[in-house]
């Protein structure tokens, strides 16, 4: 796992999520890990849940959608459709392995924690739905091993809530994720000025859970401090699923990751010291210059000295001193007045 080395090393880590872009059919979702990791990413995310640990089976207008992607269908027949297949995990995971990427997996329930203990996962993700179930945090947390926690519609106080439980289970490696839980999410709801202020706030890496289209968020995102950039991942938008309309291709994934990398590049580091390439142009400043022959002794004046380009003699500052005084050598038109 390389989520913590990535932290550790002032790099973000980057997830794919595969969610429900499979399709239906696990060649596509291995294919979609393979392209994951030629697009860049670091880990390759999956959801682990049936219908039926999701909700249950019925037409009361409590369980029907009202509004977005999703509007008209009834929970359950949206994750029937949505859900993958336990039976894939495991080719999923060494695929993963075979292609050098993370792999990761949300639990909706206990019984999907177990099916993942047994594969030997090495961390968890908590979805922001599921951010105030605390007895299923609190299972996970029992594991021991490092979480990451979607803080999707969160109050400060839920957040507080869930991070105390996974501390008080000795988990101390944890990672908040932003989140805006629209689909897509608009740019306006998002609120991400609010990534270093959680940073404080809970004293953990933060990063992006996003569900915006494009690459602008995540770059924002890394620039406020975002540790870890969640999007979801598929091959193309026309294979019709649950999240294929929010959902990043190859080529739009590939770019985002080089924009990552070229925003912390930018940001570089607190300093005031110049590059190479800059000292370089220190010679093209100002500087005070003889711009009429003089003699030693004679006095400089605003017309024999001047503050011209470049930056061969003394600093602009000294010129209202060198007005008060001699010169003290013969000077030519063009020397820097030194």
């Amino acid at each position: 796992m390389n989520l913590l080395e990535k932290i550790n090393n002032n790099r973000v880590y980057i997830i794919a999520e595969m969610s429900a872009n499979h399709g239906g059919k696990l060649d596509h979702a291995l294919e979609i890990v393979r392209a994951a990791k030629e697009a860049g990413a670091d880990c390759l995310k999956i959801q682990t849940y049936t219908a039926s640990t999701m909700t249950i089976k019925c037409d009361q207008e409590h369980f029907k959608i009202k509004g977005g992607l999703w509007d008209g269908q009834y929970l359950y027949d949206l994750y029937q459709v949505a859900h993958t297949p336990w039976e894939w995990h495991l080719p999923i995971m060494e695929e993963c392995e075979k292609s050098g990427l993370d792999f990761l997996s949300t639990p909706f329930d206990r019984t999907s924690v177990d099916f993942l203990e047994e594969l030997g996962v090495e961390f968890y993700k908590i979805a922001s739905f599921e951010l105030v179930d605390l007895p299923l945090i609190e299972y996970v947390a029992e594991k021991g091993k490092p979480m990451i926690l979607s803080c999707g519609m969160a109050s400060v106080e839920e957040i507080q809530d869930a991070v105390a439980v996974v501390r008080q289970r000795g988990v101390q490696e944890v990672v908040l994720l932003k989140c805006c839980s629209e689909y897509p999410a608009k740019y306006e709801n998002m609120n991400l000025s609010v990534i270093p202020a959680m940073s404080r706030e809970f004293a953990l890496p933060v990063g992006l859970s996003d569900h915006s289209m494009g690459s602008l968020a995540a770059v924002v995102a890394v620039s406020l401090g975002a540790k870890v950039v969640e999007k979801h991942f598929c091959l193309s938008r026309s294979i019709k699923n649950p999240d294929s309309d929010f959902s990043m291709e190859p080529a739009e994934f590939k770019a985002m990751v080089e924009d990552i990398k070229s925003a912390i590049d930018v940001l570089g580091s607190p300093s005031y010291e110049l590059s190479v390439s800059e000292r370089s142009s220190l010679v093209f400043r100002r500087s005070i210059f003889a711009v009429k022959n003089i003699e030693a002794g004679e006095r400089f004046t605003e017309e024999n000295i001047k503050i011209i380009r470049p930056g061969y003699g003394a600093k602009p500052k000294h010129y209202p001193n060198l007005l008060e005084q001699r010169a003290g050598r013969n000077y030519s038109v063009g020397d820097p007045i030194l």
